[in-house]
């Protein structure tokens, strides 16, 4: 018995670190090496995109008038960086690795009426500049308005800023640190922190030169200390002189833990206690609910089957009086089996995103990852949406198998092209780098055609050739009359109802799922995340189950639809959050990102659907085929 509880015990840490570690440390991720700097090492910093999260719209960073090399090379970028709109380059500003350097002079340009338009645009839009060092990417660090002293930051620092009396200033001196950890055994060391504070200076200087400037507002001797200098203004035909120093800081902070800082960025504490207290309701709400539901149906299951042995005939009351009509095929069953293969398709590319973000593959530091997996796994994900919906659809004797297959490729994914394609030409309209490039929009087009339709073919091939399921009871050849149905049972009624227990359990997580999205901030909490998807798998079956049993007992055997839209009904409160998260938390006042904001919620609301309508359908699905198999019937 020691042994066993030891094997418990050590199984028990192993999910509790599993559900943890996400929570408070980035993980060593497989294929991300840490690299190892030695003194006077050549450091490159990359610039990535300007970002603001009052348009939503990122812009590349040579969009606006800053130092360019000599020649711009783009870094290889994965799917998921592209279609996030991430543009990495590499830039004027580099540095030896342990090098203090004061005043570096990166160059000097000169503004034309389009580059203070632009600049000024991007001041007023709040527009933040995002630079790259070994991975990290760059943080300002500020006070927290709470006053507290631990630590806090912000993702890239701003464009520049606005005066009272109108006047617009450039952010043209960066101040980087750049903090390390030193190997105790040898001269090598890593990048764990990498910091910058700007700040506006109206350089002067005598007479410019390129390979030597010298400016008598500082030298190498004298370092910039924000506030002692004349701001740098935004006009037209007036020369800006950018600068930089850099300070290099030993740290006792870890590599593998190097990511806690950006990780720990917003000023929201969140309440685990709050979560888990929350999510324990639903789960309690959710096993309550199954608990009566399951010992009401035993007591009539034994009912029923005692008024088969007795001699007294006994008129058949509630759900069993249906079961010559329960299995009879619904209106429109080509649909529903296609609607059912593509959430099977979407329910697969969840659960195993899920898992990889779980174990450590998919954390911030692995850059367009997440995104990356999701579009690959939906694509691979195919072969199972075939065979979901040939399997349903033998069962309702259908014969068009190669329809419903092409419906099941081309309708969700269909719909879902169309809306990006517009809000792509929208982004495209205003010139943003969060625009998807030709090239991989033929990327994306080649593997739905090339690998996903063909994966949905051989899926539904291999379930139209699996003998059909057969059905517990008979079905009679005339329709019974449906009763009137009580105000309370109408189906529109009880598929509203339906799906507000569902959104229940995962609107907590929701906000911060927003907020990552829309407000620059990381998702890391994958931990809690698997704990509320799996509370939302359970309590959409489960809601779904007490619901069609009433449905039955009032004899009412049209439940193929609505056992998927009872479920599925919690994408509409999920869009109405949204709505309500728009005008609450975003700042957002240009058109053209508020039709971007509600077009990308409608996606995941309309995925959401899919996802929450299939698990729905197939626990009443199996529920229903339980109970009917459990009863004698003549």
């Amino acid at each position: 018995m020691g042994n066993l509880g030891e094997i418990a015990a050590l199984l028990l840490f192993l999910l509790s670190s599993l559900l943890v570690s996400p929570l408070t440390h980035a993980f060593y991720l497989p294929g991300v090496a840490p690299r190892d700097f030695q003194k006077d090492d050549e450091l490159q910093v990359k610039v990535n995109k300007l970002s603001s999260t009052k348009t939503q719209l990122p812009y590349d960073y040579y969009f606006l008038e800053y130092c360019k090399p000599k020649k711009i090379m783009n870094s290889a970028e994965n799917l998921g960086e592209v279609l996030r709109g991430d543009r990495i380059e590499n830039s004027v500003y580099a540095f030896k690795m342990r090098r203090d350097e004061t005043c570096k002079a990166a160059c000097r340009t000169k503004f034309s009426q389009e580059a203070v338009k632009n600049f000024k645009e991007k001041i007023d839009d709040e527009y933040r500049v995002n630079m790259i060092l070994d991975n990290l990417p760059v943080a300002v660090p500020r006070q927290r308005r709470d006053g507290s002293q631990v630590p806090s930051h912000e993702h890239g620092f701003r464009v520049g800023y606005k005066l009272k009396d109108g006047h617009y200033y450039i952010n043209n001196h960066l101040s980087f640190k750049v903090m390390y950890h030193k190997d105790p055994e040898s001269e090598d060391a890593r990048i764990v922190g990498f910091e910058v504070i700007p700040s506006s200076i109206k350089h002067e200087y005598t007479e410019w030169d390129d390979k030597n400037p010298k400016l008598s507002t500082c030298n190498p001797n004298i370092k910039i200390t924000p506030g002692s200098h004349s701001p740098q203004e935004v006009t037209a035909d007036t020369y800006v002189v950018f600068t930089y120093d850099v300070t290099f800081e030993i740290s006792q902070i870890k590599w593998a833990s190097r990511w806690d800082t950006y990780l720990l960025m917003n000023d929201d504490q969140i309440h685990w206690f709050s979560i888990i207290n929350s999510l324990m309701i639903v789960l309690f709400l959710s096993g309550m609910v199954a608990m009566i539901m399951m010992r009401t149906l035993y007591r009539d299951i034994a009912n029923y089957n005692q008024l088969e042995t007795q001699d007294e005939a006994q008129e058949e009351t509630g759900w069993k009086l249906v079961h010559g009509d329960v299995f009879r095929p619904p209106i429109n069953s080509g649909l529903l089996c296609v609607y059912v293969g593509t959430g099977v398709q979407f329910f697969g590319m969840t659960l195993v995103t899920m898992i990889f973000a779980l174990l450590g593959f998919l954390s911030p530091s692995n850059r367009g990852g997440l995104m990356t997996a999701m579009v690959l796994l939906w694509v691979f994900m195919g072969l199972f949406a075939g065979y979901s919906s040939a399997r349903l659809y033998k069962m309702f004797k259908g014969t068009e198998w190669k329809k419903i297959t092409l419906k099941t490729a081309f309708m969700f994914p269909g719909i879902v092209f169309a809306i990006f394609f517009v809000l792509n030409a929208l982004i495209w309209g205003e010139k943003s780098s969060g625009a998807v490039p030709f090239g991989t929009m033929f990327a994306l087009v080649f593997l739905w055609f090339g690998i996903s339709v063909p994966l949905v073919f051989v899926g539904s091939y291999l379930g139209f050739k699996k003998p059909a399921i057969e059905d517990p009871v008979k079905t009679n050849k005339i329709p019974r009359q449906i009763p009137e149905q009580a105000w309370y049972m109408q189906p529109a009624f009880s598929i509203l109802i339906g799906g507000i227990l569902p959104f229940g359990a995962v609107f907590i997580e929701l906000f911060f799922i927003l907020t990552s999205i829309w407000l620059n901030q990381f998702y890391y909490i994958f931990g809690f995340l698997f704990i509320v998807f799996i509370i939302l798998l359970i309590t959409c079956a489960e809601i779904t189950i007490v619901l069609c049993y009433f449905q039955l007992c009032s004899e009412d055997y049209h439940w193929w639809w609505r056992a998927y839209l009872t479920a599925g009904t919690s994408a509409l409160y999920l869009f109405a959050y949204a709505v309500f998260y728009f005008f609450t938390k975003l700042e957002i006042t240009k058109v053209v990102s508020g039709i971007l904001y509600f077009g990308y919620m409608l996606i995941v609301s309309y995925a959401f659907f899919v996802l929450t309508g299939t698990i729905g359908f197939y626990a009443c699905f199996w529920f229903v085929r339980k109970i009917y198999s459990s009863v004698k019937i003549d």
